[in-house]
């Protein structure tokens, strides 16, 4: 016996249903078609769906805790530029104002505080490198 044939389509396995809709401008319509031409394509459904799926899209995370770490880190640096005019000057009224026991003895004090500052920056410094390596560099994050 041969199956019965009722005719009409053979029904699709994995059948579209989902429908999204998008308008464009004259511009973006004259682009779009100029492009689905060139394609080779034989539907703009196939075509559209060729360049949202084949073409490589890149996205970007940002961890908010590790912009907030490089802002501040950046305002730091910021600082301690200021800081180095802010020595230099210092230096310089020493040098023009007072006799050379007064300068010394002024400079001094600022060496010590100078010898701090460069450890904390130090310190800074090996903090941002951990940080960095073990939070920044893991997660390809910023």
């Amino acid at each position: 016996m041969e199956p019965i044939h009722k005719g009409g389509r053979i029904p699709k396995l994995n059948k579209a249903h989902h429908r999204y809709v998008f308008r464009l401008t004259d511009q973006e319509n004259a682009k779009f078609l100029k492009l689905f031409d060139e394609s080779g394509l034989d539907t703009k459904a196939k075509f559209i769906v060729s360049v949202i799926f084949e073409r490589q899209i890149k996205s970007l995370k940002m961890d908010a805790g590790a912009v907030d770490y490089c802002t501040k880190l950046s305002q730091f640096f910021s600082q301690f530029r200021a800081i180095g005019t802010n020595y230099n000057q210092i230096v310089k009224i020493l040098h023009t104002n007072f006799g050379d026991k007064k300068t010394v003895f002024y400079i001094g004090k600022l060496e010590k505080q100078t010898i701090e500052l460069a450890a904390i920056c130090k310190e800074i410094l090996i903090l941002s490198k951990k940080f960095e390596s073990q939070y920044l560099l893991k997660k390809g994050s910023l």
